[in-house]
């Protein structure tokens, strides 16, 4: 017999036979009746054994089953005023393929809570829980709607080396490996590689993949390893068209989980709501003054900090009434070499950070292309120009104008549900502390 999930038994089959696999979340006993909660990927079932319609062996094997282990279940659908989906199974027949031995942490938290920490640690179980299901269903689907726009408008997806051998960027620390006889480091971010995708001719570009970063940041946002959706284009008139491109992106992203999510934004009690376009966008040092003006003095050139971040937030709610907003023209003096400044105020730069609710997702904006430009910015930042020739060679031989952005999936999965910690949107997170499993 074919295999029917949760999410496929209806009212409308009642009297059909039907078999169902998946974990056993709860039992419960009750003399002449047992109750048994089967639990698949796709949703929650409740089934019912009864002396009457159960075979009596099944009727007094079923309370001796643990709970979460794996069975295998054939029974007649019924309908149910009682049950949660209106339908329930009485089971005919079951098979235990895995007994499960006594957790060490519960798939449920009713009455219990669990520190976040020991859930980790026993992560493949934790996972078993229908909200982190939840999670990751959501962000599959935050996923595909940025792949099916990038897509449907003649961007070519490719895939860059993570394994590098030169740091891509400086001031952040690296992940060091050996490599046979030599040192590489972990890309921080594939963005080089895209630039010189560019170069090559491909002008439309998105690369999803993962980055790491070693600074010891143990905070609610930060992962030593993430995942992002990075976008390239060339041509452009300025970094603005980078702005556009990324409303487009986050925006179908957000309609592709709307639309498919209903229940798993339902168990989490989270409702998505379509931001207009454009987006609102607010420079540098225009930043500051407003920052002034709500009481937050940062000296020109200086990067905002967590508070002020938070302020701006404030700000744009209350102004735009909207949780999506651009940051742009950063000091050019915090910004890496290859960010292209702006001509007429070389102290500002073509740089690009898109927010919600106070959290940064996304870096970007327009790339330097100029190839005398690059070197002489280099210089200034005091890099490595023979170590950095490997990228900027490639600028003399023709380069178009090009910029894009690289957005964190972890980071607008989180803000997107209200998830109080970024370790939660990960499988399995790698942070200062964690390594393991």
């Amino acid at each position: 017999m074919k295999r029917s999930y949760v999410n496929e038994i209806t009212p409308e089959m009642d009297g059909k036979e039907v078999l169902v696999k998946g974990w056993v979340y709860e039992i419960r006993d009750l003399s002449n009746v047992k109750f048994v909660l089967l639990r698949d990927y796709t949703g929650m079932i409740q089934l019912v054994a009864n002396k009457k319609e159960t075979p009596e062996e099944i009727f007094k094997k079923i309370p001796k089953i643990s709970i979460e282990s794996v069975v295998v279940v054939k029974g007649i659908v019924k309908k149910s005023k009682i049950a949660k989906k209106g339908v329930e199974i009485v089971i005919k027949d079951v098979d235990v393929l895995s007994r499960a031995e006594t957790l060490p942490i519960t798939v449920s938290e009713k009455g219990i809570k669990i520190d976040m920490s020991k859930r980790l640690d026993f992560r493949s179980i934790d996972l078993r829980k229908q909200e982190n299901q939840a999670i990751f269903k959501i962000q599959s689907a935050l996923t595909y709607g940025m792949i099916e726009w990038l897509n449907k408008n003649g961007f070519t997806q490719v895939f860059t080396p993570c394994l590098m051998g030169a740091s891509s960027e400086s001031g952040a620390e690296v992940f060091k490996i050996k490599y046979y006889n030599t040192e590489a480091f972990l890309r921080q971010d594939p963005q080089l590689h895209r630039q010189l995708t560019i170069l090559g001719g491909i002008e439309k570009l998105y690369d999803i993949g993962p980055s790491w970063r070693a600074e010891k940041s143990n905070t609610s946002k930060h992962l030593c390893e993430h995942r992002t959706c990075a976008v390239e284009l060339a041509f452009l008139k300025d970094e603005t068209d980078t702005m556009r491109i990324e409303e487009n992106v986050v925006i179908s992203a957000l309609k592709n989980a709307k639309n498919t999510c209903k229940e798993e934004l339902k168990i989490l009690g989270v409702e998505i709501k379509i931001p207009e376009t454009p987006f609102p966008e607010l420079r540098f040092p225009e930043l500051y003054e407003i920052l002034k003006s709500m009481g937050k003095k940062i000296k020109d050139g200086e990067e905002l900090d967590a508070e002020a971040e938070k302020l701006i937030w404030e700000y744009v709610k209350k102004k735009y009434k909207t949780d999506f907003y651009f940051f742009n023209r950063f000091p050019s003096v915090i910004k890496p070499f290859y960010v292209m400044r702006v001509d007429e105020d070389p102290t500002y730069a073509r740089s690009v950070d898109l927010n919600c609710r106070g959290l940064e997702l996304s870096s970007g904006g327009q790339r330097e292309h100029r190839y005398e430009k690059i070197i002489s910015q280099a210089k200034e930042t005091g890099a490595d120009l023979k170590g950095l020739e490997w990228f900027t060679k490639f600028f003399k031989y023709g380069a178009p104008p090009h910029g894009g952005f690289a957005l964190g999936i972890e980071r607008l999965t989180q803000v997107i549900l209200g998830i109080d910690n970024i370790r939660k949107t990960v499988l399995f997170p790698r942070a200062p502390d964690r390594l393991l499993p």
